[in-house]
């Protein structure tokens, strides 16, 4: 693992207006005493990521936008049906191909939704899985991704 560097800076915060003649104060015009602010700076390179790592995320990510795809194409079935557009659809791809009786089967073409979607779930954990695989190999000839965090403290 890399190690941190941190530095510590002293940064003068810009300087507070007086108050204007409206809002008048009882402090009169003086100025307002410039505050100090630190800055604490880390710097961190990110050289290996891994692969266990990415394939669990890799793994939720993709079933759980599966089965939110799944289940707003339930709901939307649902409302079309209702709507009746599902039997207009029906009876459109009835009279092109000649057949009276068309009608669509929503539980093969839910099931055939699933397992199409399967497979897209199986292809992209794979590719996550290698494209970590590849950064890791990347990174030792390359040196990473530098990475600098910026925290600021006021000295109260």
């Amino acid at each position: 693992m890399a190690r941190a560097k941190a530095t510590l800076q002293t940064v003068e915060a810009p300087a507070r207006r007086a108050p204007s003649r409206k809002a008048k104060s009882s402090r009169g015009n003086r100025a307002v005493p410039v505050r100090r602010a630190y800055e604490r700076h880390y710097r961190q390179t990110v050289r290996r990521i891994d692969l266990w790592s990415v394939l669990k995320v890799s793994i939720c990510f993709y079933l759980t936008a599966l089965i939110v795809l799944l289940v707003s194409g339930i709901v939307m079935w649902w409302i079309a049906s209702a709507v009746g557009i599902i039997g207009n659809v029906e009876s459109s791809i009835g009279e092109t191909i000649g057949s009276e009786d068309f009608k669509l089967l929503s539980w093969e073409l839910l099931r055939a939704s699933t397992l199409i979607g399967l497979v897209f779930v199986c292809l992209a954990v794979v590719v996550s899985v290698l494209a970590a695989a590849f950064y890791n190999l990347f990174s030792e000839l390359i040196g990473g991704i530098e990475v600098t965090v910026v925290e600021e403290e006021d000295d109260r």
